[in-house]
C-alpha cells in the first residue's frame, strides 16, 4: 500500500533565519492547471512555512511544460537577480500519441542541462503520469503533493554548500 510520500523531516532543513535571506522562483506551466496550480500552491506554502519571506518568492507562469526550461534559463541569465533555487512545475499526462514522450524528454533533458551548467539548482517537479488520476493523487491526493517535495528539495539543494 502506497501512502502520502510528501512527509519529510523538517529538522533536515536550515533555520528560518537562513531561509529568510534566500530567494526562490517557482515556474509553473498553465497546461493541466488544475494539477499544476495545486503543486505550485504546495511549493509556495512550504517555502513560507519554513521561513522564506513572501517577497523573496517569484511565481512565474508559462503556457506549457516544454516552456519551463526556457523560463528557468531566462531567470538564470538575468544578472540583476540571484536565485537560491528554481522549481519548475508541470504535468504531462500520457495520451494516444507520442507527444507525451517528446514533452517528457524535452523538459527532462533541458532541466538536466541547466543543472549541469548553472550554479543555481533547478528542481524538477514535473509529473509524468499515465492518466489524470495518477496526477490528482500526486497533486494533493492520496500520494501527497509533489510541489511540497519540490520546495523541500529546493531548500536542501540551495543549502547544500
Amino acid at each position: 500500500m502506497t501512502t502520502d510520500l510528501s512527509s519529510y523531516d523538517a529538522t533536515c532543513l536550515p533555520d528560518a533565519d537562513v531561509l529568510a535571506r534566500q530567494r526562490y522562483a517557482i515556474i509553473v506551466a498553465d497546461w493541466n492547471s488544475d494539477i499544476t496550480y495545486a503543486l505550485a500552491d504546495g511549493a509556495y506554502s512550504t517555502l513560507l512555512k519554513h521561513g522564506v519571506i513572501e517577497s523573496n518568492i517569484l511565481v512565474q507562469h508559462v503556457p506549457g511544460t516544454v516552456e519551463l526550461t526556457y523560463a528557468a534559463a531566462s531567470l538564470l541569465r538575468d544578472n540583476t537577480a540571484r536565485w537560491d533555487a528554481i522549481i519548475v512545475i508541470g504535468c504531462v499526462i500520457q495520451g494516444d500519441t507520442p507527444h507525451f514522450d517528446y514533452v517528457c524528454s524535452s523538459v527532462t533533458q533541458g532541466v538536466t542541462l541547466l543543472n549541469v551548467e548553472a550554479v543555481t539548482p533547478v528542481i524538477f517537479s514535473v509529473l509524468t503520469t499515465l492518466n489524470r488520476q495518477q496526477a490528482i493523487d500526486r497533486a494533493g491526493g492520496s500520494l501527497g503533493n509533489k510541489g511540497i517535495e519540490g520546495a523541500v528539495t529546493a531548500i536542501r539543494m540551495a543549502n547544500l554548500k
